[in-house]
């Protein structure tokens, strides 16, 4: 009966998947801020968008590696391409990032490069309680991809690490988005959010981080819900993804896990594919979506099916 079972799922997640109504057109002048785009998917996903002809803020806290990217980016095709250093670790920096964002592609000031920006000059209220900065037009993109990581390892579990942690990777991605709503709102815009796997079905030694995720997943299911009860048009898609193949991650997690890195390219592809059909998810690999489904089945795995997974000495020993 499982057999017959997960057949079923495996060809309803193929027809799923196969009814792509993705309009590479539909981005051409696109307005998006993406944050997290010096290095791996933030940056394919980064050019993507520049092939696709969207006007684009990107955001990192690496401003060499930022600057490279928004060159490729120019070469690429992008009408328009600024950026801002921005460390997410700060409580104040979200405000500055978002301010920058709607001068340079909403207020239209600027002709293009790099700069930093001070507070906001304004603020509006949605009527989803959200307070937010507020501009002509809007965003058409918020794409929250930056991410705060930690080495695997037991020691990560103090409580200095989680709160930073959660400060990188749950907490500037509300601030984020209760900033940039209303002018989400105004052009009944999309908001997306790069997730993980580990925020949907836990593992081992990586207790801080996955507890941020699943805040993520939480936060922002709720929020559409919020949404679409008031009559807001602004989609919000969470994409869950597996280890991505840029080399801090690969760095982090050598020896310790026995899971392969995803490839850059084709999972920004699925975001933006995703994104841009204003799905609710996407899944990269699209396997995870049967993870996810199936985990009710088995919520508390035995230590003999992890220990496939890790390498439980060399984690203990970080």
């Amino acid at each position: 009966m499982r057999v017959l079972l997960l057949a079923g799922l495996g060809a309803l997640l193929c027809a799923y998947y196969w009814d792509d109504k993705f309009d590479p057109a539909s981005l051409q002048g696109a307005r998006v801020l993406l944050t997290g785009a010096s290095a791996g998917v933030g940056e394919e996903l980064a050019y993507h968008y520049a092939r696709l002809g969207s006007h684009l803020v990107l955001t990192a806290q690496r401003e060499a590696l930022l600057q490279k990217v928004v060159g490729n980016c120019r070469k690429l095709g992008a009408p328009k391409v600024f950026y801002i250093a921005a460390d997410m670790a700060s409580p104040e920096v979200p405000e500055h990032v978002v301010q920058f964002a709607l001068d340079k592609l909403v207020r239209g000031s600027g002709a293009g490069g790099g700069a930093s920006s001070g507070p906001g000059d304004g603020a509006s209220r949605t009527s989803s309680g959200l307070t937010g900065i507020s501009g002509p037009g809007g965003l058409d993109y918020l794409v929250l991809n930056h991410v705060g990581a930690a080495p695997a390892g037991s020691w990560a579990r103090r409580a200095h690490a989680t709160r930073w942690l959660m400060q990188v990777n749950f907490l500037s991605y509300v601030q984020l988005t209760s900033l940039a709503l209303p002018s989400l709102t105004d052009s009944k815009g999309s908001l997306v959010v790069v997730s993980s796997l580990l925020g949907r079905v836990p593992t081992s030694f990586s207790s801080p981080y996955s507890a941020a995720k699943f805040a993520l997943d939480g936060f922002f299911s709720s929020l559409r819900r919020e949404l679409d009860v008031q009559d807001v048009n602004v989609a919000i898609t969470v994409c869950i993804l597996g280890l991505q193949d840029r080399a801090s991650a690969t760095e982090r997690f050598r020896g310790i896990t026995r899971a392969r890195a995803a490839l850059g390219p084709k999972a920004a592809l699925a975001v933006i594919r995703g994104s841009a059909t204003r799905a609710s998810r996407v899944f990269y690999p699209w396997r995870f979506h049967l993870l996810c489904l199936l985990r009710g089945w088995l919520p508390q795995p035995p230590a003999w099916f992890i220990r496939q997974e890790l390498n439980s000495t060399a984690t203990a020993a970080a």
